[in-house]
């Protein structure tokens, strides 16, 4: 079993993007009618959804539509609006003191990965972890912000947005975290997430955002698949989500605890998982510094560095899982 990252840069949609989704057009069309065409809101109700609360976008969206053919159903998926359920794991921290950084390890079936780290300039440059075509699951922006998402551990679902796609916004519109945490109370969502975002100017936040209730900001500079308890006890458990919060809390609570080392501990276990076959491992870690505009993905014997001034296009290809039950990378 393994993953390949992809290291893209394409500032506006263009053939590229289009080859991509040509290829992966029919496994997001499978899960995006899993539940019956019925289920999925009309593309008028899309659009004009994501015009109400994302507007800044529609020129973006407008592109991608045309270059997937001006396909209906391609078009609705591409709005994330009201689509089916879907749930990862994730463990994120947050350093603000040094150079502000961020370090997520993203948990998550291999077969649904993007496997795209793009650079792009729709509104501002951004540095993100592609999810759903355009959609987000960590990033920064060359302002200075970063996010990273989690999965929030309710089984509600509602009237909203994919978070992915909220990210997108959050990057290329907003410049501070004060001005995320405001987009991420602003948006519906269909399902319940925790959001981290920290600045260039060390100001931590996390957002609960929920379908059925008003988000929450918190100061927590550490989060993994609950809120502020857990509801889902079976998902909790599966997911060793409070086993993996205490522990980020007590490498926080470290004396000289560095970003180097922290990273290093998200390579281990509980923080990095191997359940690949359950659709719960570790596909990566990624570690954000907001001040450099400089990142990099990690794995035990792999990184790959990218940053604003130098974003080298090039192919990551990392075997997760050997009978052996090792990385291995080339």
């Amino acid at each position: 079993m393994q993953v390949t990252l992809k290291l893209v840069q394409e500032l506006w949609p263009d053939v590229r993007w289009q080859e991509y989704f040509t290829r992966v057009w029919p496994l997001y069309e499978r899960w995006f009618i899993s539940e019956g065409m019925n289920a999925r809101p009309s593309l008028a109700v899309c659009r004009s959804m994501l015009a109400e609360h994302m507007p800044e976008l529609l020129p973006v969206y407008e592109r991608l539509c045309e270059l997937a053919g001006e396909n209906d159903l391609a078009s609705r998926f591409l709005s994330m609006w009201c689509p089916p359920p879907y749930m990862a794991g994730c463990s994120v921290v947050a350093l603000a003191h040094g150079s502000p950084t961020l370090i997520r390890n993203y948990d998550f079936d291999p077969r649904y990965f993007d496997g795209r780290l793009t650079y792009t300039r729709y509104r501002k440059s951004v540095i993100s972890m592609q999810d759903s075509a355009w959609g987000v699951l960590d990033g920064m922006n060359a302002d200075g912000l970063a996010v990273a998402l989690a999965f929030g551990g309710r089984q509600e679902t509602g009237t909203g947005f994919g978070i992915p796609l909220v990210l997108r916004y959050v990057l290329e519109t907003c410049s501070t975290t004060h001005e995320a945490c405001e987009a991420l109370a602003r948006i519906p969502v269909h399902m319940s997430y925790n959001v981290m975002v920290i600045d260039a100017s060390g100001h931590v936040a996390t957002v609960f955002v929920n379908p059925d209730r008003a988000a929450e900001v918190v100061s927590t500079p550490r989060i993994t698949n609950h809120q502020h308890q857990v509801v889902w006890d079976e998902h909790a458990a599966f997911t060793r989500t409070i086993e993996r919060l205490d522990t980020l809390e007590g490498l926080l609570q470290t004396n000289g605890m560095t970003r180097e080392a922290l990273l290093q501990r998200m390579l281990k276990p509980p923080l990095r998982s191997k359940q690949f076959l359950r659709g719960f491992g570790t596909l990566y870690t990624s570690m954000y510094d907001v001040k450099a505009g400089a990142m990099k993905v990690v794995w035990p014997d792999r990184r790959v560095a990218a940053s604003f001034d130098r974003f080298e296009e090039q192919e990551a290809h990392v075997v997760l899982l050997r009978p052996a039950g090792r990385y291995m990378a080339k």
